[in-house]
């Protein structure tokens, strides 16, 4: 007897009560249930209070990894999704959670291209607090972070990289639900940050992707184990949609390098394209770049990954690199050549010990709000930056200081902003008599 063959069962959309009732208890979402979500997200037909009370119930219940692999999916088909497959070379892109001090993308960018991988970069503002890529590239004249995915593309193919405005065509349902997330208090929801990362990033035209996830005070996942389970979240999830994934868990309790600012930040990227500045910012570029050129399979060994990152930053090339960047979005790269005509702010003052003693815990995030204050930050790409305030010479932690010794140099123009962050500056440092033990930068690889 020949067996029936039943018709596929008709997907019947359910009412929005009945998904947040479902999550909230815990349940599992198939497919064609997040696709609907997506959907009706896309098609503003999903009332706003029903979304935060389903953003709150996977905040608290999670989602699988298969939940959150069809979720990121879903949303990078929400829009559009960038074709590549007629550039060649690798297509590998850096992801990172946010830091103070952190101008590891501008260095590993035009590095990564030196080495043959290309990197079709999209910068996003994910933390108000923070100084994105793109500020610090505007104290730079002419540059132009702006572009359609017509020139995103025609970029990548003669230059090899691109720094750009996070496009509203990508993954456009992904900025709807971030909104939402800043005002429902759940940006930390580990499957809806997965699904934002991956979503964006493949839809770029990424075929693998290194991430830099952060913990500490100086970030918004202040545990280190819940960075861990981020960092193992993604990795997963990307793996399960066709993409090489690596992570590293890194320290954000102090700020990275010696500078926080626009100019100030440049400034030092420029250093560490010419392979010197900070001791902490060249270990986390090495360690990225490894990284990005070893999944790019430029590199097999970890031996001949270090080589090809040091030699690029030795020989020049990747210097170069950045300024034929810069040239390409309309900057002008006689900055690069001669970082003095960066603006320098009319006034440096510097903030004293207090007591004699070690520099035993630093507050990253109240650097990062006073610098903010100073002018150093938009907090939206329409306020104006003060290009030349910031800070400058931060001791780190276990660093011994005399009472009356600078913990570091203050550039500002306007007094009145100067009296109202100084007080973030003194409460961001604490001293002790016995020198601590210092914090391990790279906390754990994830691959």
């Amino acid at each position: 007897m020949r067996k029936k063959i039943l018709a596929p069962k008709k997907f019947i959309k359910p009412s929005y009560a009945y998904l947040v009732e479902k999550k909230r208890d815990g349940g599992e979402f198939s497919q064609e249930e997040i696709r609907f979500i997506v959907d009706s997200l896309l098609d503003k037909k999903l009332p706003e209070y029903q979304m935060a009370a389903l953003a709150m119930a996977i905040y608290f219940q999670g989602m699988s990894a298969q939940e959150t692999a069809i979720l990121a999916e879903e949303m990078m088909l929400s829009g559009e999704v960038v074709d590549l497959s007629k550039i060649s070379r690798p297509k590998i892109d850096k992801y990172s959670t946010g830091g103070v001090g952190d101008k590891t993308s501008l260095v590993l960018t035009p590095l990564s291209v030196a080495c043959g991988v290309v990197m079709p970069m999209m910068v996003s503002q994910d933390e108000e607090f923070l100084i994105s890529s793109l500020d610090k590239l505007d104290a730079i004249p002419g540059f132009d972070s702006i572009m359609d995915l017509d020139a995103f593309v025609e970029q990548l193919k003669t230059t090899g990289c691109t720094i750009a405005d996070q496009s509203t065509e990508i993954a456009p349902v992904d900025g709807t639900l971030y909104r939402l997330r800043q005002n429902t208090a759940t940006i930390p929801s580990l499957p809806l940050i997965t699904g934002s990362v991956l979503s964006k990033k493949l839809a770029e035209g990424a075929e693998g992707l290194v991430v830099d996830v952060k913990w500490g005070n100086g970030s918004f996942i202040k545990d280190v184990e819940q960075a861990r389970q981020l960092a193992r979240s993604i990795t997963r999830v990307g793996r399960s949609l066709k993409r090489r994934c690596v992570a590293l868990v890194t320290d954000m309790n102090q700020p990275l390098g010696d500078t926080v600012g626009t100019a100030l930040e440049i400034r030092e990227a420029i250093e560490l394209l010419k392979g010197e500045g900070p001791e902490d910012l060249q270990e986390l570029v090495l360690k990225l770049g490894m990284e990005i050129v070893r999944l790019a399979g430029v590199a097999g060994s970890t031996l001949s990954a270090k080589q090809t990152v040091q030699r690029h930053l030795a020989d020049g090339s990747a210097l170069a690199k950045f300024k034929e960047l810069i040239e390409a979005q309309g900057g002008d790269a006689s900055y690069i050549d001669d970082p003095d005509k960066f603006p320098t702010a009319k006034h440096i003052r510097k903030l004293p010990a207090p007591k004699r003693g070690y520099v035993h815990t630093i507050n990253a995030g109240m650097i990062a709000r006073g610098v903010q204050l100073l002018g150093a930050n938009r907090g939206s790409r329409k306020k104006h930056v003060d290009p030349a305030v910031g800070v400058s010479e931060i001791k780190k932690v276990g660093t011994q200081v005399k009472q009356g010794e600078p913990l570091m140099m203050i550039h500002y123009n306007d007094e009145a902003k100067l009296e109202s962050t100084l007080e973030y500056f003194k409460q961001a440092y604490r001293l002790a008599p016995k020198r601590p033990n210092p914090p391990q930068l790279i906390v754990e690889r994830v691959a």
